[in-house]
């Protein structure tokens, strides 16, 4: 009996060193991969000025779709208790990069456009707030700073993309109403005609209620955290 109860903790303390040097690896993954994106971009601005701004897809568009690709992997992080965090908004956030990165800013018509620079800055801002603290928490206790911007500008952050989002969507409205890009008839079981500019003009009010709640859920998280924070420092 004590035999078997033995094996079972170290079947358990296994499972959990590998799960710990997988989100290791996958922040650290995550944050070079935001860290060169960034740097690519802010350098090329700073050498080029806003001509810069036109061929940021071109530039960093691939290192950008592989980073926010793996950023689903964060819901089975989450689902499968590897990481401690609210399921809902990150998988708001997923939803919401994915569909814009694949479905409108892969566009090449789309990819010139200054918006795509604007929101490439938010979401690397916001990545480079959270995956280092993320990966500061796997191996010890994060600063104070550290932890304030965490849960803090990375929510004006968060508000700021999310109405870059809303005006890539609106900007890119009059092309596919134009060029009829995704729509089509679907013939079973019934036959419907798919207006793919329908679906977007659609998507955004999903898009302000979503991250409406997501916002909702990152203040009392971040309320959450202070307290908890202010409790340990009584405490010692």
């Amino acid at each position: 009996m004590d035999t078997e109860h033995s094996l079972g903790e170290a079947a358990k303390d296994m499972r959990c060193s590998i799960g710990l040097a997988y989100l290791f690896l996958y922040y650290l993954l995550q944050f070079c991969g935001h860290t060169w994106i960034f740097a690519n971009m802010s350098a090329r601005f700073l050498s080029f000025g806003c001509d810069a701004l036109a061929g940021t897809f071109y530039f960093v568009g691939v290192m950008m779709c592989v980073c926010q690709l793996l950023s689903v992997l964060e819901l089975f992080h989450i689902a499968d208790g590897l990481e401690e965090s609210r399921l809902l908004p990150r998988l708001v956030q997923v939803i919401e990069r994915n569909f814009l990165l694949y479905l409108i800013i892969s566009q090449e018509e789309f990819q010139s456009k200054t918006i795509v620079c604007a929101l490439f800055y938010l979401w690397n801002i916001s990545d480079l707030l959270r995956y280092p603290y993320e990966l500061l928490c796997l191996i010890s206790t994060p600063s104070f700073s550290m932890l304030w911007a965490r849960h803090t500008i990375s929510i004006p952050v968060y508000i700021l993309s999310v109405i870059a989002e809303g005006i890539s969507v609106l900007q890119a409205l009059p092309y596919y109403k134009s060029q009829e890009t995704y729509s089509d008839e679907l013939k079973a079981p019934v036959s419907v005609y798919v207006h793919f500019p329908y679906l977007l003009m659609a998507y955004l009010p999903l898009l302000a209620a979503g991250s409406g709640i997501t916002v909702l859920i990152l203040l009392k998280q971040r309320t959450q955290t202070f307290d908890s924070w202010n409790k340990k420092m009584k405490i010692s």
